[in-house]
């Protein structure tokens, strides 16, 4: 990883893409510019689910993972598109480029965010991000946030206190009055969960998680709680790496039901589309993994998580989707589902797997090759259909909490 000079005081910027979806389809279409415009997986049906929405829309009430026949009628004029995730993901591509000319100290962390160390950049911070933001919207006619400080923590909050084409500086010096007054669920990193946990020991607002006891921090959050309070405090000494781009442990797939559910048929059919999503996404990593973990969410928003470590590297779909069914209804307490979700951890590159194989896997292994060999140039020859046993679901339209990682693979490999 390329280092800065040590003795500098760090500037970092984190780069937020405002309302991105919806930006793009604006920039590909400017008819749409000052209209409610929302993106939703299946406009055609009432289940259909908020993807992302514009402000215009959002003024309207409009919110991400609303029901489709909601949005419609808390804004009647709202358009409604499907995601166009080659569109964004050429975005996005074009968007890290321009960021890179700044800096090679770039990292992604999302289709839409990334960070930046510009503390070695000759150029006033505020002048840089004002050039960066209007580069961005003059060559991508995409909107951003740009988020000023001394570390990534800093960064990451302040780019979220003004949208859209906002530009704001949060140094430590600035915590006791611009965020120690906020509620804690607000910081990030702090989810509902562990804003309940930190409720629980009166901790309410970030200025008294800066303030909490490590004890009593530790007692309810662990590890955790410790970071967090020091975040709280403005201290966070992580570094931008971009060779993050490069590290992955674990590839996962998660999806809200349009409605809680016990239907089992229901159940095996999204787990079916969840374990062909996290096998693709090992395939286009050439990689495997050998724990499987599975995310329940029921109707009351109470989480269970349970895995199984596996003897063998495993990829393919009917794999990973054997041992997620059985870890699903072996656990599952037959209440309302609302969200599931399938995991692949302890994620290799296949290159750096040592398969031992022994006399009669390897039979099997050569045969399986040799097969996949014949299937892959009968499909040059006749088309990639020809070998479908069933019919996929549109990618484009199915919409998927991986994609925003997704899109890593692609800049990893320019």
């Amino acid at each position: 990883m390329t280092k800065h000079t040590t003795h500098k005081a760090r500037v970092i910027f984190h780069i937020d893409m405002n309302c991105f979806y919806a930006s793009v389809e604006v920039a590909h279409n400017e008819a749409l510019k000052g209209r409610a415009l929302a993106i939703a997986g299946n406009p055609e049906e009432r289940k259909g689910i908020i993807v992302t929405s514009s402000y215009e829309a959002r003024a309207k009430g409009v919110k991400t993972t609303m029901p489709l026949w909601e949005a419609r009628k808390l804004c009647p004029e709202l358009i409604v598109l499907r995601p166009n995730f080659d569109r964004y993901r050429q975005a996005s591509k074009q968007l890290f480029k321009l960021l890179t000319n700044v800096t090679p100290l770039v990292e992604p962390v999302s289709i839409d965010e990334g960070y930046l160390d510009v503390t070695d950049v000759t150029a006033d911070p505020v002048a840089l991000a004002e050039a960066l933001q209007k580069k961005v919207l003059h060559t991508l006619n995409l909107p951003c946030s740009i988020g000023i400080g001394p570390n990534k923590f800093l960064a990451k909050m302040a780019s979220d206190m003004k949208k859209p084409l906002g530009i704001t500086i949060l140094r430590k010096r600035d915590l006791p009055v611009t965020l120690w007054p906020q509620p804690v669920n607000i910081m990030y990193g702090v989810g509902d969960k562990t804003a309940e946990k930190l409720q629980s020991i009166g901790v309410t607002t970030i200025g008294e998680l800066a303030k909490a006891d490590v004890y009593a921090l530790k007692q309810v959050l662990g590890i955790n709680g410790e970071r967090l309070k020091n975040r709280a405090n403005g201290i966070d000494s992580r570094m931008v790496d971009p060779d993050a781009v490069h590290d992955f442990k674990s590839i996962g797939s998660s999806q809200t039901l349009s409605h809680d559910t016990t239907d089992e048929k229901e159940i095996i059919a999204l787990m079916t589309q969840l374990s062909e999503n996290v096998s693709r996404r090992l395939k286009r990593k050439q990689a495997a993994g050998r724990t499987v973990q599975v995310m329940i969410r029921y109707s009351d928003r109470q989480t269970v998580t349970r895995s199984r470590k596996l003897q063998a590297y495993i990829e393919s779909p009917n794999d990973i989707k054997h041992i997620a069914c059985d870890l699903f209804f072996q656990h599952w307490n037959s209440e309302p589902v609302r969200l599931i979700g399938i995991t692949m951890q302890d994620v290799s590159e296949k290159t750096a797997i040592a398969y031992q194989l022994d006399l009669f896997t390897y039979k099997k292994e050569e045969q399986k090759a040799k097969l996949q060999s014949v299937v892959t140039d009968l499909s040059k020859k006749f088309g990639p259909d020809t070998f479908k046993q069933v019919k996929e679901s549109n990618q484009d339209n199915d919409i998927r909490t991986s994609f925003q990682k997704d899109f890593l693979d692609d800049f990893k490999h320019e």
